[in-house]
């Protein structure tokens, strides 16, 4: 079994994300998290509409928290757009006594991000993906906590999985991420 740790990934639609959180999920035999999942079951099928707020991060931070308490890693997959969202996060480790590791995820290429947003298909039944414009014109406040950043245009997915695995392995020997 993996090391008990939440792994939270951070950064705008179309970054890689979802690709690299599931990918470290199955790798590791953790937990997986994903916002967008739970914010889509929320609106749709609990029909509590779109105006739901920080819904979808309080039960996500409940998920998270339940299985670190039963000894897993978590991988979490969320826009953490604000400060906010990601306190959050560092409180569930916080009060579950588990190592943290933040990763904001981006694709420095304006180019190839906008090609990813606009040709990616909604692997959530009905789930709407965001238009390129909604994700320019985000609320998306910058990080200034310490935190791994992957950019997704530089790496492939594969090696961008590898480089999280060598910050997981690192931690989980004692040692700090590299930044």
């Amino acid at each position: 079994m993996e090391a008990r740790m939440l792994v939270v990934l951070g950064g705008l639609p179309g970054t890689g994300k979802t690709t690299l959180g599931k990918a470290l999920a199955v790798r590791r035999s953790a937990a997986y998290v994903r916002v967008d999942e739970i914010e889509h079951a929320l609106t749709h099928h609990a029909k509590l509409g779109s105006e739901i707020g920080a819904a979808g991060y309080v039960v996500a931070f409940a998920v998270a928290a339940s299985n670190l308490r039963l000894g897993s890693m978590v991988i979490a997959d969320s826009v953490n757009p604000v400060p906010e969202s990601r306190k959050g996060w560092r409180d569930v480790a916080h009060r579950e006594a588990a190592p943290l590791l933040e990763i904001e995820v981006i694709c420095s290429d304006g180019v190839e991000h906008r090609r990813r947003v606009e040709a990616r298909t909604a692997d959530i039944a009905g789930f709407e993906l965001p238009s390129w414009s909604s994700v320019v014109e985000r609320d998306y406040v910058p990080w200034t906590s310490p935190r791994l950043v992957v950019d997704t245009a530089l790496l492939t997915p594969d090696e961008a999985v590898v480089a999280i695995e060598a910050a997981i392995d690192a931690m989980s020997q004692g040692a700090s991420p590299a930044p």
